[in-house]
C-alpha cells in the first residue's frame, strides 16, 4: 500500500505525451477506464503504449486479449519497433483450454457457467502477475458472454470493485462491434476516451479522439487529432487561443509613412487585425509590405 508507484497522488502516464497533455498530466491511478472506437482506430496500439510506459516506470503490466492472438499482438509491436518481453500477455486460447478441461462437471448449460469461469481464470492471471496496469481487450467478447445487459453491468461492477481493491489502473477496450455505444459501461467507468477515423471523399483519412469524461479531473474538452505512425500514436491537443496570450503594450504601430499614420490616428493598434481592401493594382501588397518593413526596422519580427 505504501508503494510510490501505486500512489493515488501520482498521475498514471499513458506513454503518449499529447494525450497526457489533454488529460492535464495523466490518468488518476487505480481506476477503470474505457477506450472505445471502431476497428482500426488504434485501440490496441494505445493499450500497448500504456503498458510499455508502465514497464519503463518499473510497474508490472498485463494485456488480456479475448479478441486477438498473441502472435497478432507481437506483430503490432514489431511494426512499431517495440519489445513485449516485459509485458505479460494472456490470450483467449488459454481460457478456452481451461474451460474445456472442466466440461462435463456441471449440469448447467455452458452459457451459464462460461462467463463466471472465464472471469475467474482472468482474475487468477491478474493475481499471479500482481499487475499495476491491465489492458482488457475487448469488452465485446465479455458482452457476448454476458448475454443480457443486466449480467453485463453486474460483471463490470464486479471487475471495477476488484481492480480498485488491487490498486490497479485498467483500460477496457471496446470495438463497438455488438452495439453502437455502451452506455452501461460508460456510466460505470471512471473515464471514457472515444477514438474515431473519418474518411473524406478526397485526401487521407483523419483520426480524432475526445475525452468524454474523467471524474474529478479537468481535461481539455473537444476533439483532438491524432496519427498512428511507426513508434505509436501521437496526439495533437487542440489549440485554444485563450491559452496563448503574448504580453504587449497597447500602443499604435507606425507604418513609417507619416501621412498614412495620421490617417489612421497614429497607426494601427497593436494586437488587432486589419483588412486591406481594394481592386487589383491599388497597392494592397505594397501597403502591407510597408508595415512589415517598418516593423523590421524597429527590430521586430515580421512575416
Amino acid at each position: 500500500m505504501g508503494d510510490p508507484l501505486k500512489s493515488s497522488e501520482t498521475p498514471c502516464l499513458t506513454g503518449i505525451s499529447g494525450l497526457d497533455n489533454i488529460l492535464g498530466g495523466g490518468l488518476p491511478r487505480n481506476r477503470l477506464y474505457m477506450v472505445e472506437g471502431d476497428p482500426g482506430v488504434g485501440k490496441t496500439t494505445l493499450g500497448l503504449q500504456f503498458l510499455l510506459e508502465g514497464v519503463r516506470n518499473g510497474e508490472k503490466v498485463l494485456y488480456i486479449t479475448l479478441s486477438e492472438t498473441k502472435d497478432e499482438l507481437l506483430a503490432v509491436a514489431k511494426s512499431h519497433g517495440w519489445s513485449l518481453d516485459k509485458v505479460n500477455l494472456f490470450e483467449l486460447s488459454a481460457v478456452e483450454q481451461q474451460l474445456r478441461a472442466q466440461e462435463g462437471g456441471t449440469f448447467f448449460h455452458p452459457s451459464e457457467t462460461e462467463l463466471t469461469e472465464t472471469v475467474q481464470t482472468l482474475l487468477k492471471e491478474v493475481e499471479r502477475v500482481n499487475a499495476d496496469r491491465v489492458v482488457f481487450d475487448s469488452l465485446s467478447e465479455m458482452r457476448l458472454l454476458s448475454e443480457t445487459a443486466l449480467r453485463h453491468r453486474r460483471q463490470i461492477l464486479s471487475l471495477k470493485s476488484y481492480f480498485a481493491k488491487k490498486r490497479c489502473t485498467v483500460l477496457l477496450l471496446d470495438d463497438r462491434s455488438t452495439a453502437q455505444t455502451d452506455q452501461q459501461v460508460q456510466s460505470l467507468a471512471h473515464g471514457v476516451l472515444s477514438l474515431e477515423c473519418l474518411s473524406p471523399d478526397y485526401g487521407v483519412s483523419r483520426r480524432r479522439g475526445i475525452v468524454k469524461k474523467v471524474r474529478g479531473l479537468k481535461f481539455r474538452e473537444g476533439y483532438h487529432d491524432y496519427v498512428i505512425l511507426k513508434g505509436g500514436i501521437q496526439f495533437f491537443p487542440r489549440l485554444v487561443a485563450a491559452e496563448h496570450h503574448a504580453p504587449f503594450e497597447p500602443e499604435s504601430v507606425s507604418c513609417g509613412l507619416p501621412a498614412l499614420d495620421a490617417l489612421l490616428g497614429g497607426g494601427l493598434d497593436r494586437g488587432t487585425s486589419t483588412i486591406l481592401m481594394g481592386a487589383a493594382g491599388t497597392g494592397k501588397s505594397t501597403t502591407a509590405l510597408q508595415f512589415a518593413m517598418a516593423s523590421a526596422h524597429r527590430g521586430e519580427r515580421a512575416a
